[in-house]
């Protein structure tokens, strides 16, 4: 596993195929990313549709986005439905 300078953030090929992800969750950066900087939710919003996270968290999540934008951005894209729906052929 890759060194991370982000306490809350981990990598894991086990889960969800190697994404970065919330540690000791399955709950991705890019799910913090896009329900805050794409569908404009504050961090408190967020923690309060996600109780099982921490304000922590979700910023170390957004630093760690800013820290790494550009792959980030590639998961968020490789993830899109439209990308599922051709890379699966549906």
């Amino acid at each position: 596993m890759p060194k991370i300078s982000h306490p809350h953030i981990t990598i894991d090929q086990n889960i969800c195929g190697g994404s970065p992800v919330i540690a000791n969750t399955r709950f991705p950066v890019r799910s913090v990313v896009i329900y805050i900087l794409r569908y404009g939710f504050s961090p408190e919003e967020l923690v309060n549709r996600f109780p099982h996270l921490s304000l922590g968290q979700i910023h170390d999540a957004l630093a760690y986005y800013y820290d790494n934008r550009e792959e980030v951005e590639k998961d968020i894209a490789e993830n899109s439905e439209d990308h599922v729906r051709q890379k699966f052929q549906i």
